[in-house]
């Protein structure tokens, strides 16, 4: 949302703060995790504890727009700042909750993780090969799905339902379920009747000929996804393998000749000699990256998916850029990730504390 153009105002408390800012590996000070997801917006240091914290927050609502938080059910009621309070100080204001299971339900108390989530949601279960253990992904499915995107899309529809009604909305967001909404296919077609799924063996999870991962001659990878029976026929007929053609959904099983078969024409080849077979051909057969080569890529290169800015303490460093372009986003100013607390007497000024004030506030740790 920062990168979208939003004010976004980190509140952290002042026993440490957001703990993602000390995890190693460091690029000096600061967790390289850190720098990687806090562009753009503005740190303050609060203790929500004290009445005088609590105070300064309820200033801070009043202007807002848009509340996130994550904490466990009940503990912004507790703390006296639940959205009964605030609706009433800003009826426009948008509050989000983002937890891991949910505002009710017998886990909405549970600690947990992506790990935990994914598992629960069935992404970990679903995810592996056929008769082997289930699969752990190299990215955060629940975190980002759940804890990310889905928080934004529900903001943003709040904000555009507020342009007819006035008034806000509360939110309530849960990790496990981003990740069970990205399971919507499977439980499509296990949910009907005569159906259930098996680890490995759907035609998108490893299930099929026509599309999966084949080893090259130089150890390294290609990704095969002819889906769609034109992408195969071209791929059969550019490998001089008409017979091939009606076995597109063929099992992905080792006595399965036609799997065998593949598997040894892709071994004939380095990588960069299938990427230059297919080039320019209508087949999605791509190669498959270890991540230190993905930023060289010539079209990740050329959509300039990797940019770098200036940290005051931590140097250059390098960002991904947010996936929605728009016109003029290119011109924007993009700002270095949060010194802690960096921004507190710039927002308590704004609020219109003087000198004397704050450096009450400091002396009784308020802030």
């Amino acid at each position: 949302m920062a990168d979208l153009g939003a004010e976004v105002l980190k509140i952290e408390d002042t026993e440490g703060g957001d703990y993602a800012r000390w995890t190693p590996p460091l690029v000096k000070e600061t967790s390289t995790l850190f720098l990687s997801l806090n562009r753009n917006k503005k740190s303050m240091r609060l203790n929500l504890k004290t009445g005088k914290g609590r105070e300064i927050f309820l200033k801070l609502v009043k202007k807002g727009d848009v509340l996130v938080e994550g904490f466990r059910p009940g503990v912004m009621k507790r703390l006296g700042l639940g959205y009964d309070v605030l609706s009433k100080i800003n009826p426009r204001l948008i509050f989000c909750s983002i937890t891991g299971y949910g505002q009710d339900g017998p886990y909405k108390d549970k600690a947990g993780h992506d790990i935990n989530y994914m598992g629960i949601s069935g992404a970990l279960g679903a995810s592996g090969t056929a008769g082997g253990p289930p699969g752990l992904p190299a990215f955060q499915l629940a975190d980002i799905g759940g804890g990310s995107y889905a928080p934004v899309v529900a903001i943003l529809a709040a904000l555009y339902n507020r342009t007819k009604t006035k008034k806000g909305l509360y939110l309530d967001t849960s990790m496990m379920e981003g990740a069970l909404s990205f399971m919507t296919i499977h439980f499509g077609k296990m949910l009907s009747p005569g159906n259930r799924f098996e680890r490995g063996m759907e035609p998108l999870s490893g299930g099929v000929i026509c599309y999966n991962i084949y080893q090259t001659k130089d150890g390294k990878y290609m990704s095969l996804g002819a889906l769609e029976p034109k992408f195969w026929k071209n791929f059969c007929l550019l490998l001089g393998r008409n017979d091939l053609i009606g076995e597109q959904f063929s099992p992905y099983v080792p006595d399965n000749p036609f799997m065998v078969q593949l598997k040894e024409i892709f071994k004939g080849k380095t990588r960069e000699e299938w990427v230059e077979f297919f080039k320019g051909k209508d087949v999605c057969c791509e190669p498959i990256y270890d991540l230190n080569e993905v930023p060289s890529d010539p079209h990740i290169v050329s959509r300039g998916c990797f940019f770098e800015i200036h940290h005051p303490s931590e140097g250059r460093i390098t960002q991904v850029r947010t996936p929605i372009r728009f016109p003029g986003y290119e011109k924007m100013k993009v700002k270095p990730p949060p010194q802690y607390g960096e921004h507190t007497e710039e927002v308590l000024r704004g609020l219109g504390y003087r000198k004397k004030a704050i450096r009450q506030f400091k002396a009784e740790g308020v802030i």
